[in-house]
């Protein structure tokens, strides 16, 4: 069996970032992705636009040059594709992999759900956080009708469509959904939205909840959902309701796959889900296996983004080749 230097798991633009340092490096390695690539970002509401600037979620060195300042879901598929293009990355698509383990000659066998295998030095998680929906465990969450991903509105015109969760993703779908004839409500658990919300939406979003045309429930948790409906409770005051819903979205975000983690050996706080790592040079408790990008948040996804996980991959790199380790710029809080 050909043994790699490095087996990167994730194609994402973390995973990417990685590939693309290691080539720098003259390493042998090889990602594999359980998609395409960058695949949680094809799963991307369709018109979702960047919190980030184009520059901050370049990788590479390569220019993300488009007219806007913020790039929407299309342009950054092309880009990332591009990027694996110009810089001939080694990958498999489609290889959903169930963990890694340590061998007894140090070494590492990854395991695929399909029966590979593949042998490396090291291994590095790149698998960020958007397969795993943060699930509330109420009745009928399972529902056909109850997603916890939102696509585009076409569906939706015409019908009554309640949407839980008070950050971005609500935020940008229920606008979305208003504007093609959906009647929508938003319920939430706190007093009212998320401060994270991007802010070129605050104002929309807003006025619309004062005209009347987007309808919230604030300080609201979700009971149950039913067939048609789905029951809500008022934090403040206990009593319950009914609303109609013809479809429901969960959007409370999503958290990196911590069994995958634990099946590689990583340790996790088990509290905050944070994995062991080290954070200069992002090797975990198991030596030779490291972390890149949003999958060591825990349930922080908050705190990491492409703009500083793929700074995670030079510093990887580094540690890998004997170099000096790069710094990682911590993130400063978005406004």
């Amino acid at each position: 069996m050909h043994i790699y230097d490095v087996i990167v798991i994730g194609g994402g633009p973390c995973g990417l970032a990685m590939g693309v340092e290691l080539a720098k490096s003259g390493m042998d390695y090889l990602i594999l992705e359980k998609g395409n690539l960058t695949e949680s970002i094809r799963r991307y509401p369709r018109r979702m636009r960047f919190f980030s600037t184009a520059e901050n979620i370049e990788i590479g060195g390569i220019p993300f040059a488009i007219s806007e300042v913020k790039a929407n879901r299309n342009e950054a598929l092309q880009y990332y594709r591009k990027v694996a293009g110009y810089y001939k990355l080694n990958f498999k698509l489609f290889i959903d992999v169930d963990r890694s383990e340590k061998q007894a000659d140090g070494t590492f066998l990854t395991y695929s759900n399909d029966g590979q295998v593949f042998q490396s030095k090291n291994v590095v998680l790149a698998t960020g956080y958007f397969d795993v929906p943060r699930m509330l465990n109420v009745p009928g969450e399972d529902l056909p009708h109850v997603s916890h991903y939102y696509d585009e509105p076409f569906k939706y015109s015409y019908t009554n469509v309640v949407l839980v969760g008070g950050s971005n993703s609500s935020v940008e779908a229920a606008l979305e959904l208003y504007r093609h004839d959906a009647h929508v409500t938003i319920v939430h658990k706190e007093a009212d939205f998320r401060t994270k919300v991007k802010y070129w939406l605050v104002p929309d979003v807003k006025n619309r909840v004062k005209e009347g045309k987007i309808h919230t429930r604030f300080n609201s948790v979700t009971e149950a959902i039913e067939p048609g409906r789905i029951l809500i409770r008022n934090l403040e005051t206990g009593e319950t309701e009914w609303l109609p819903a013809d479809f429901v979205f969960l959007l409370v975000g999503y958290l990196p796959d911590e069994h995958l983690l634990t099946r590689c050996g990583v340790v996790l706080n088990p509290v905050t889900k944070v994995p062991t790592f080290d954070s200069d040079t992002f090797e975990t408790n198991v030596p030779g296996l490291y972390l890149c990008g949003t999958v060591m948040a825990g349930v922080f996804t908050e705190k990491v983004f492409i703009e500083n996980g793929r700074e995670h991959a030079a510093a990887i790199a580094d540690h890998l080749a004997g170099r000096e380790v790069r710094k990682v710029k911590e993130l400063i809080d978005r406004i």
